[in-house]
């Protein structure tokens, strides 16, 4: 997968629609998002200006909302479960194994952009812990021993010998 390119005419194509409502500032980025996969730190200030508000509350929002990035992201975003029912049914073995089997660590993004590891308080499937997401899919009742087959569905190849051993 390659980075979608920071299109300044796409981004002024989605400030046109919303140009001067500030209440449109989440939708926007909401546009935003779906298109790049993240919002470029360059479209800060033309947001701003699109919609007459200030750099500082349009970067703000995006910092506030979990759903808003100022980084690229994976084609694939994992988020494996802090929450308590995950811990105790063993969630801290299934993040281990997720580090290992990518050779990334929380909120990092895998050179080839195809995986990106994150961690959430709380995915809301407790009945399913230990809990984990790809995209929009929950897997549960997960082990060590099937995180390498769950990756494998999404084209995860097994790190050269050495790499990712901890």
């Amino acid at each position: 997968m390659e980075l979608t390119p920071v299109d300044f005419q796409t981004l002024e194509e989605i400030i046109a629609r919303h140009r001067d409502e500030k209440w449109a500032l989440i939708p926007l980025l909401q546009e935003v998002m779906e298109r790049f996969g993240y919002v470029p730190p360059a479209f800060i200030q033309p947001i701003a200006q699109g919609l007459g508000l200030f750099a500082s509350q349009v970067r703000g929002v995006i910092t506030f909302y979990a759903g808003f990035s100022l980084k690229a992201k994976g084609k694939h975003v994992l988020r494996c479960c802090r929450g308590t029912a995950c811990h105790v049914k063993g969630s801290r073995s299934i993040l281990r194994q997720l580090k290992k089997e990518l050779c990334l660590d929380e909120g990092e993004t895998t050179p080839d952009y195809q995986f990106t590891l994150e961690t959430v308080a709380c995915l809301g499937a407790c009945f399913l812990a230990p809990t984990m997401m790809v995209d929009k899919t929950y897997f549960g009742k997960l082990s060590p021993t099937k995180i390498a087959s769950l990756l494998a569905q999404y084209g995860a190849e097994k790190p050269p010998a050495g790499q990712g051993d901890e």
